[in-house]
């Protein structure tokens, strides 16, 4: 259903591109190929209805994006209508007096009013009258007016996606919202632009058509008197009235043309069509209708004013002010009921019952709002947005909308982060300065403030600008406040993924896969739920393993939901499905693993300590062992940091998980790997075997 939705909408797209591209080159031939008069006749009609359809489809419009196809559509029917006036002109000039063209003859006569010299004269006048209101007012106006909307529209463009940018990194709009509101707005740009331009079809249009009377008038006489063999009299009659009524019947969509320029870009954007603004605006307030009311009155009472008709005005707009008054009093008496039934009601009823708590916020001091202030560049907002994307990327894990709020309960130079309202990190920063962190084995000072890196608890010093390249150039790393909260923000990230993946986020990661994946979410939320998903995930982001992976990560609980609800033995078997990304993770260039054994003796141990808890199966030494164990470990792991490497214990199935529940209070970022994880590819490189001292 959906795929034939889907090709209904493309082929009527085509369609639509064809009768338009069919329709331009159509006008376009008009002014080579002569048309019968009946032709030109239903051509004339259509170019009124469809100017008249274009005026009101303005009036209905709320903003100009609602009709974003202006400009190119004033284009189109500028020179449609130009295409008429010379395929009319060739049938006036060809036929003379025996033109049968009947649209333009009502035209020369209705409007006109009168015969003869008179009317001729009337009809020239309400021909220059109505070029002259275009020329001058309408199209002049709105001219101006698009070339400063235009200039503003682009002045205020930075502004404005900065903002965008700033609600977004704050919380109030999702991520399709802010970008509707960017497309919105180079939408905005790009429509007001092609307006400053598109505006000049219009006094284009006015002169030729002011050049294309003279022209028909002098090429009348020439031809009627001179080839058709007319009398002076004849060439009169026909030839001014007929080019009286084809400027007339031309110029008259062209007023209106232009008229619904100047609407479109005087309109101001709006949550209503035009009309009903009217309606409302002057509707607010009934006093200027009553003064009105009062003016008309005294002009009915002086002599040579048509008391007749200036008292029942009087009365209206008496009558239409008394009305509005009425209205205005009722809907204040609403108002204040309202207050009063809500005073009434207290505050308890007006609260929710569930107060809700933001995923991630970060709450900074009073001293450090200039960081997410835009008027000082809000270099952290981009590098928030920049570090939610990177953990998609590195963890699979979409980082919901991370909330800044100031909090007048810190210090002005301190921020804190937290999860769901619990803090889980805090730091200090100092503005202006440059936080000067000692990557190790610098033994030379450098003057400033001691401190401490918030995201890795280095030591470090914060020095000023004047210190900074000398820093630099001992082999200090310098960063800038922005850096180290961005720094400190993706540490926490990393350390607690699995406390921000909830099961709402599970819930929302399988409706997206469904669309494309379909049997493989199906098979496992049959054998599944949603919480157990969860758990297994959050084992995965405990250990720094990115679930970017979903299908495998899906197929393989599939695979094994059947035989087993463990969620150890399910994590276990879905770290094995994901072997070779979880050792190229720690792989050098030539996928060689360098890893830490244990002793068959230990391992046994740790095995054989299995003890099941409410959080799963841990390793339960004997204390005297645990310690034995724990120093053990923290040598083997000093050894190999010492030697450049990162830490990784190579152990069995059966051993892993009880190795790192073992570990990770006193090296939580200890990565230890199974030997099914390990795949094919992959070479191995012992860097020692763990033992426990006799």
């Amino acid at each position: 259903m959906a795929d034939a939705g889907r090709l209904a909408k493309a082929s009527k797209g085509t369609r639509s591109d064809l009768l338009v591209a069919v329709g331009v080159i159509a006008v376009v031939m008009m002014m080579v190929i002569p048309l019968p008069a009946f032709v030109l006749d239903a051509l004339l009609a259509a170019n009124l209805v469809l100017s008249l359809l274009i005026i009101l489809i303005v009036l209905y419009t709320r903003n100009a994006l609602e009709f974003s196809v202006f400009p190119t559509l004033l284009l189109i029917v500028t020179v449609f209508g130009l295409a008429l006036n010379v395929s009319s002109t060739r049938l006036i000039l060809s036929q003379g007096s025996e033109f049968e063209g009947r649209i333009i003859r009502a035209f020369a006569t209705f409007v006109v009013g009168a015969s003869g010299l008179e009317g001729y004269v009337i009809g020239f006048i309400i021909f220059f009258i109505i070029i002259a209101v275009q020329f001058i007012v309408i199209t002049k106006g709105s001219t101006r007016v698009a070339e400063v909307a235009a200039r503003f529209t682009l002045d205020s463009l930075p502004g404005k996606q900065m903002a965008i940018e700033a609600e977004y990194n704050s919380g109030l709009i999702t991520e399709e919202e802010a970008t509707t509101k960017k497309n919105n707005l180079q939408r905005e740009t790009d429509f007001y632009g092609a307006m400053d331009g598109a505006s000049k079809f219009i006094q284009g249009n006015v002169k030729v058509g002011i050049l294309i009377t003279v022209i028909n008038i002098i090429g009348g006489f020439i031809v009627g008197m001179t080839i058709h063999g007319e009398s002076w009299q004849v060439a009169v009659d026909t030839y001014i009235s007929l080019t009286i009524g084809d400027g007339l019947v031309t110029q008259l969509p062209a007023l209106l043309i232009s008229t619904s320029t100047g609407i479109i870009v005087t309109r101001a954007i709006s949550d209503a069509s035009f009309g009903l603004d009217i309606s409302r605006q002057f509707s607010n307030q009934p006093r200027p209708y009553i003064i009105a009311a009062g003016f008309l009155a005294v002009l009915a009472v002086l002599p040579g004013f048509p008391w007749y008709i200036l008292f029942p005005l009087s009365a209206m707009l008496g009558g239409l002010s008394l009305s509005l008054r009425r209205k205005k009093q009722a809907s204040e008496e609403d108002e204040k009921l309202k207050e009063v039934s809500e005073r009434e009601k207290g505050p308890a009823v007006e609260m929710s019952p569930v107060v809700p708590l933001d995923p991630l916020s970060l709450e900074l001091g009073y001293g450090l709002i200039p960081l997410v202030d835009k008027d000082h560049g809000a270099e952290l907002l981009d590098r928030i947005t920049r570090i939610r994307r990177e953990a998609a990327l590195d963890l699979g894990l979409v980082v919901p909308r991370i909330r800044i709020i100031d909090n007048m309960r810190l210090e002005p130079s301190e921020y804190c982060f937290k999860i769901r309202g619990v803090e889980v990190g805090r730091g200090r920063v100092k503005m202006s300065h440059y936080l000067a962190i000692n990557p190790g084995g610098i033994d030379e000072k450098i003057t400033g403030e001691p401190a401490r890196d918030p995201a890795f608890g280095l030591p470090a010093t914060w020095i000023t600008e004047e210190n900074r390249e000398k820093a630099e150039q001992l082999g200090y790393t310098v960063v800038d406040p922005p850096s180290i909260v961005a720094t400190h923000l993706t540490e926490i990230i990393k350390a607690h993924a699995a406390e921000i993946l909830g099961r709402q986020e599970v819930q929302a990661i399988l409706d997206a896969l469904k669309s494309d994946y379909p049997a493989v979410v199906e098979e496992v939320t049959k054998t599944l739920t949603v919480g157990e998903i969860q758990k297994v995930l959050q084992g995965l982001l405990m250990e720094q393993v990115s679930i970017r992976n979903m299908v495998i990560i899906l197929e393989t609980l599939a695979d094994f939901g059947t035989v087993s609800k463990d969620l150890g033995f399910l994590i276990e078997k879905v770290r094995q499905g994901l072997g070779r990304q979880i050792c190229l993770q720690y792989a050098d260039e030539g996928k060689t693993l360098k890893v830490l054994t244990l002793a068959p003796p230990l391992e046994q141990k740790i095995i054989d300590s299995r003890s099941e808890t409410a959080r799963g199966f841990i390793a339960a030494l004997e204390p005297a062992q645990q310690r034995q164990w724990i120093t053990a470990l923290i040598n083997s792991v000093k050894m190999v940091q010492d030697q450049g490497h990162t830490p990784i214990i190579l152990c069995s199935e059966a051993a892993r998980s009880l190795v790192k529940s073992s570990s990770i209070r006193e090296i939580p970022h200890l990565v230890v790997i199974s030997v099914p994880e390990v795949a094919a590819e992959i070479n191995i490189e012992s860097l020692g075997e763990i033992r426990l001292e006799e």
